[in-house]
């Protein structure tokens, strides 16, 4: 930082007038005496103006150690427009003190790992394997369909779930007819409940609401679900509004059997849209079965648009007259046509089946010794049978 000084030298040996000062020669002039001070403290020769740093001048000499002088040599060199080269080389910094995120071992500082992105209380939370959730088992739902009315689906709906109780299951029974003859057959009256099935599919109320326990736990019908179709015309996802109900008590019940109305709208539709297997009662008469070919084909329909694995669980002879060679034909035509799909199980007529819904029970609890009672127990266990193969 001498160069100052030095050129005040020169200029006085050849005596010419000194130029009026740039403003930054000020500023450094202080910067100059300042250090000389410092430099004469420690043994220096003390002259202002001695030979320029570039003509042999040590650091040393200055009083600076190499290690002290190097940034200030450095920045003095980069002012004379020079590269100042240090002869000490660059501390290494130790192997603890190494900064966050290098990669071990490759050598480029500032690498950082993936799992350094991570928030820490966040990366327990990675490590944890999540477990899989058990599958719940959901209810066997069975609708019991057949465009044809008078054919016995109420009595099978019912007497079936009670003999399916008999046999330690859980069932659950919908009336899905508006004119609540499963209601009727529980000893409820249709025209007095003031929730039924319409609130669940028209309102969306939950079925749980809807649900009274008798012999059976049974989801009530009243004269409203005449108005159902017309009420859920507009309504989004109609097709699908008792399969939505039914995920809520889908898990408390093994069995799910919906009694349909003697028709092919809506409502039936819904059922058969829910239903994963369907149960058509036949009365043995011709009229009776040819309900089936339109049943069929409501069916297929279905399972190309709304559930595909709906399937028909079987055929049921209901109302049989074995007496009359009629019948005995119509069973025939049916064994004929849809072979293993007619259940071997029989219904026979019997005069308990009339009787049962006065007392607001089923055949099973009326009768339980009789042969009405016995027929459906049988169909039962043809069912479970079907169920565990």
């Amino acid at each position: 930082m001498g160069f100052l000084s030095r050129k005040r030298s020169k200029s006085a040996s050849v005596a010419e007038p000194v130029e009026e000062q740039h403003p930054i020669v000020e500023e450094l002039e202080e910067m100059e005496a300042a250090v000389p001070e410092r430099r004469d403290g420690e043994g220096s020769s003390g002259s202002a103006a001695g030979p320029d740093v570039g003509e042999g001048v040590s650091d040393s000499s200055l009083g600076f150690s190499p290690e002290e002088d190097a940034p200030f040599a450095e920045s003095e060199g980069r002012k004379r427009g020079r590269r100042v080269e240090s002869d000490t080389p660059s501390p290494t910094p130790p192997a603890g003190d190494a900064p966050e995120g290098d990669a071990e071992g490759s050598g480029e500082p500032g690498r950082m790992k993936a799992e350094d992105l991570i928030a820490p209380a966040r990366r327990g939370a990675v490590a944890e394997e999540v477990e899989p959730e058990q599958p719940v088992k959901q209810a066997e739902v069975i609708a019991f369909a057949n465009q044809k009315g008078g054919v016995a689906k109420t009595t099978t709906t019912l007497n079936l779930a009670v003999a399916f109780k008999e046999s330690g299951y859980r069932v659950l029974c919908i009336d899905l007819d508006p004119q609540g003859n499963l209601t009727m057959s529980q000893g409820i009256d249709p025209d007095k409940v003031e929730k039924s099935l319409y609130d669940v599919l028209v309102h969306d109320m939950p079925i749980s609401e809807v649900i009274q326990q008798r012999e059976i736990d049974i989801a009530v019908a009243s004269i409203d679900l005449a108005g159902a179709e017309i009420a859920m015309s507009t309504k989004i996802g109609r097709e699908r509004s008792l399969e939505k109900a039914l995920k809520e008590v889908s898990g408390d019940y093994d069995f799910v059997c919906i009694d349909t109305p003697p028709s092919l709208g809506l409502l039936t539709i819904n059922a058969l849209t829910a239903a994963s297997k369907v149960i058509v009662p036949v009365q043995c008469e011709y009229l009776s079965m040819r309900g089936l070919v339109q049943l069929q084909n409501t069916l297929k329909m279905i399972q190309e648009n709304l559930n595909p694995d709906v399937k028909i669980e079987g055929i049921l002879p209901t109302m049989l007259d074995s007496r009359t060679v009629h019948a005995k034909e119509a069973v025939e035509i049916l064994e004929e046509n849809f072979g293993d799909l007619v259940f071997k199980s029989r219904i026979r007529k019997a005069i308990k089946f009339a009787e049962a819904p006065v007392k607001g029970s089923s055949v099973l609890k009326y009768d339980p010794e009789g042969n009405a009672a016995g027929y459906y127990r049988d169909l039962a266990k043809e069912v479970l049978e079907h169920e565990s193969a």
